[in-house]
């Protein structure tokens, strides 16, 4: 397993970062989840993504079971705030409030004193970002988180809030930012990468496999494979079926031979594309059995040439989504997580 620095940091994490969304206290077993976090640190993955929200505490309860007794030093931690874990007003969002509480409460499941990267899980336009910003920094003033990150910000709100940290002259600064980015879902391209990379933050990326479909286990004219994220329960099969579509599921048959071809699996395929890519630190991974965390991890350090690049834009062609503007619709002003948490 490689390491790469996140962002301007001296913040060390680990090509792959094992998450536990859609799966760990919900869909998964314990002990099948229990399974998967021992099977990433088996092959080396030192990073660990989980959230509040994530099976609303159940998550990072399953984790910190499973990360029980190991040294601290030895991981890195990472959880988010902002998404509904109660039925309060104030139980939700980015208030000083809903922030120190949670991140309290995130320690106390995860049973550690620290985490090691604080996550804004959404950006909250009912809250004035000084506030949130402010409540960041006195939680690493008091040693209870190391590094700040943001997931699905858009470029402006990224640079939004490090002009008004500087002007507030805070102590910590945004170091990561965790968006959905895989071979067909490009959209921080165009604008959020650029800004990241002049601004020294590094990306954590999920779904690296859009929801299973870059392994090639979705055919098209076939019904989806029993014990799949498109039959499994909870809120699973909502994801999938925005991204399965025949036309779709046909391109990504064509790009078995170019896997072959560069000796690994669909899946290794997908996260190893992820990681060539500039500006991307680490793929979040997630899993329901531990073999897939074993596969998977192995992309870690594999790296693809220029023509396979090339070929693979050439087989999605058109079905490569790159508008900025999709992440700006879907996180606007007055998000659905003010009244249900559905995105991960």
């Amino acid at each position: 397993m490689e390491h790469r620095v996140l962002g301007r940091s001296g913040l060390y994490i680990s090509e792959i970062t094992y998450g536990n969304w859609l799966t760990h206290g919900e869909t998964v077993e314990r002990d099948t989840a229990t399974s998967c976090i021992h099977a990433a640190l088996d092959v080396g993955v030192t990073t660990f993504d989980t959230a509040d929200v994530y099976a609303q505490g159940a998550a990072e309860e399953v984790l910190g079971h499973a990360l029980k007794g190991l040294r601290r030093e030895s991981v890195e931690i990472a959880t988010k705030v902002c998404l509904p874990t109660g039925p309060g007003r104030n139980d939700r969002g980015l208030s000083r409030k809903h922030v120190i509480e949670s991140c309290h409460a995130s320690l106390r499941r995860l049973g550690v004193d620290y985490v090691d990267l604080y996550q804004a899980h959404r950006f909250d336009e009912g809250t004035p970002l000084e506030e949130t910003l402010i409540a960041f920094d006195d939680l690493v003033r008091a040693g209870k988180v190391l590094y700040l990150g943001v997931s699905e910000w858009r470029a402006e709100q990224i640079e939004q809030a490090l002009r008004i940290a500087g002007q507030l002259g805070l102590r910590s600064r945004i170091v990561a930012n965790q968006p959905q980015y895989n071979m067909l879902w490009r959209v921080i391209e165009p604008e959020v990468l650029p800004v990241c990379a002049r601004e020294g933050i590094g990306q954590l990326v999920f779904q690296p496999l859009a929801q299973g479909v870059l392994t090639g286990k979705y055919r098209p004219g076939q019904p989806a494979p029993a014990g799949t994220r498109a039959t499994a329960g909870g809120r699973a099969p909502t994801f999938i079926a925005r991204v399965l579509g025949p036309e779709l599921l046909d391109r990504v048959q064509q790009l078995l031979p170019l896997a072959r071809q560069s000796g690994l699996t669909m899946a290794q395929l997908a996260v190893a594309w992820t990681l060539n890519r500039p500006g991307i630190t680490s793929a979040v991974i997630g899993a329901t059995r531990p073999e897939q965390v074993r596969e998977n991890a192995a992309a870690s350090g594999k790296r693809l040439d220029a023509e396979v690049l090339r070929r693979i834009d050439a087989v999605l062609g058109d079905l490569v989504d790159r508008d900025p503007g999709k992440t700006a619709r879907m996180m606007d002003v007055k998000p659905q997580w003010r009244t249900a948490a559905e995105t991960p």
